[in-house]
């Protein structure tokens, strides 16, 4: 059975599209975002706890049309940080809708201990948190109540 979807699987990725490009395994866990202005970014999609754990640590280059989405299993009011994440990121909330209820832009890397890293946001309910470039947010026009399709 096991056997069977695994094939399964592969025949469907094979059959989407006429791509040139070559499909990966990490193409199973991103999608594209679409914002307001018709901009896209394609996001790692995260769900479970480890990857919320890790998220965008230790990398210390993210592509400009890069990023990723926390999916949390209910709303809540979610606060994040930086430490061991090397790179300035935009941190934006949305709600159950989609929508941008909070924005904290260029959120910088924290280089100090676990216990001395800021936290951001959580300030209102969100069920997405979408971890972008810096300085996407401001250059995309983003603002609070703006939707976002994915």
């Amino acid at each position: 059975m096991r056997y069977f979807a695994l094939l399964a699987a592969l025949l469907i990725l094979s059959a989407c599209g006429n791509s040139d490009k070559t499909a990966t395994v990490d193409d199973l866990n991103s999608r594209e975002v679409k914002f307001p202005g018709g901009e896209i970014v394609h996001v790692e999609t995260v769900m479970d706890a480890i990857g919320m754990l890790r998220g965008l640590a230790f990398r210390d280059k993210l592509p400009a049309d890069h990023g990723m989405l926390f999916v949390h299993r209910n709303p809540g009011k979610y606060t994040y940080w930086m430490f061991q994440t090397l790179i300035p990121l935009d941190i934006i909330w949305l709600d159950d809708t989609r929508t941008i209820v909070e924005i904290v832009p260029d959120a910088p890397p924290c280089k100090t201990e676990a216990s001395k890293c800021p936290h951001y946001g959580g300030h209102e309910d969100a069920k997405y948190v979408l971890e972008i470039s810096a300085g996407l947010a401001r250059k995309f026009g983003l603002k609070a109540g703006d939707a976002v399709l994915f």
